[in-house]
């Protein structure tokens, strides 16, 4: 596993041009992962199913979806993350999209949040930062924030890629590059490589892989010199027609529900498949107070009213689609009932990411804590999600657990 993957980063040190080089199915592996996952499993139907499987051949699938790429382990939103999914048979493959400077479209989960994904405190651009680095004092923890919209393009392109961390009692920027979360690692980080939003849609096509790229809110107050909410979100899309993607390959996403409606309206090949990110869970009312996964009258607005709009997929966190039943067992929620009801595809996000499932899995599986004691209960959540829940495909930070489990499966 581990020559396959230095390879693969050697191979695609200067993509896309390399894109001749990058690797193809035919260096696909589960690795060791989902093995770990299935031999710490309690007896029963499950684990004996997916021991059956055990000398199967990995094949891509799209109900496996890289989060970020493979940021267990590897910086996230970079070459060498996406290799390692789509080695791993991740069928469909992320760019979350947000702006620099010059406006160009570039991967990174929040448009500021250069200072936990790169060196940039350690570097001279760190003084263009909207807020540059600032040491820990006493009871005031060390600070930064810089955004890709503090950068043009080629500086972004200078930046070392890093985990997705900060050490916020460093007194120093070099320490501040440190805190990365002990369930990840620091193995894979030198020399990784940033990407540009078109970079990533040659990139992915190299894989024979899909593409689901998430329009991030700005941190900037929109029109940005003049470059408004449309501008944003069509570019997005016209990146994909000048790489001539078809629209069926392609699932745009966004927790703004009015750029969803964008592309149904003006974009209506691609709105067919654009992912409406639900976090109306974040949504306090002095008057209806927050969603309730198992209270329908809290989904405002509601499941219907939704595909009314023309809206197709809806993609929730993993604890608004399940519950406990009275004798405990993982089972769909009325949220993930009524959607189904009212004809809407479900995506589920994001397996793998908060690290060892003991103690109940934290934020991703709130709902079902009771129930979650170990890493092995990641296969049971996928199999709850996959067979009662239904949804058309899981978000994971190792995308090798859910594509192992989908081949299995027949997904």
């Amino acid at each position: 596993m581990r020559s396959l993957l230095l390879t693969a980063l050697l191979a695609t040190a200067a993509a896309p041009a390399l894109a001749a080089e990058l690797p193809k199915a035919d260096a696909m592996s589960y690795g060791f992962r989902p093995a770990f996952l299935i031999d710490t499993m309690e007896d029963g139907d499950l684990k004996e199913k997916l021991l059956s499987c055990a000398g199967q051949t990995p094949s891509r699938t799209t109900f496996s979806i890289g989060h970020r790429g493979a940021p267990l382990m590897f910086p996230e939103h970079t070459v060498e993350s996406n290799v390692a999914a789509a080695r791993m048979g991740a069928g469909i493959l992320e760019c979350d999209v947000t702006f620099t400077a010059d406006k160009e479209l570039v991967c990174r989960h929040a448009q500021n949040d250069l200072h936990t994904t790169t060196n940039i405190v350690a570097t001279d651009l760190g003084a263009k930062c909207t807020t540059p680095f600032t040491p820990a004092e006493g009871d005031t923890p060390a600070a930064a924030e810089c955004r890709t919209s503090d950068l043009t393009l080629a500086e972004f392109k200078t930046l070392a890629p890093k985990m997705d961390a900060a050490d916020k009692t460093a007194t120093t920027a070099e320490d501040y590059l440190g805190g990365t979360a002990d369930f990840r690692t620091d193995l894979y980080v030198d020399d990784t490589t940033l990407l540009t939003h078109a970079e990533s849609i040659e990139l992915f096509k190299s894989f024979g892989a899909k593409f689901t790229p998430e329009l991030k809110s700005a941190s900037v107050d929109m029109p940005y010199d003049g470059f408004t909410q449309a501008d944003y979100a069509q570019k997005l899309i016209d990146e994909y027609k000048a790489a001539g993607v078809p629209a069926s390959d392609v699932w745009a996403q966004s927790f703004n529900l009015d750029d969803v409606k964008y592309w149904i309206e003006n974009e209506p090949e691609f709105g067919a498949q654009a992912v409406y990110l639900d976090d109306r869970y974040e949504a306090f009312d002095d008057d209806e107070g927050e969603i309730d996964p198992n209270d329908p009258a809290t989904f405002k607005p509601t499941m219907q009213e939704l595909a009314d709009m023309g809206v197709n997929y809806i993609a929730p966190p993993i604890w608004m689609m399940l519950t406990l039943d009275d004798s405990g067992e993982i089972v769909p929620s009325a949220y993930a009932k009524e959607a189904k009801a009212a004809g809407l595809k479900l995506i589920a996000w994001s397996l793998e990411r908060s690290g060892p499932l003991e103690s109940g899995g934290g934020w991703y599986y709130k709902s079902i804590a009771d129930a979650i004691d170990d890493d092995s209960d990641y296969l049971k959540v996928v199999d709850v999600l996959a067979q009662d829940v239904g949804v058309e495909g899981i978000f994971s930070d190792w995308p090798a657990t859910v594509t192992y489990y989908a081949n299995c499966f027949g997904k």
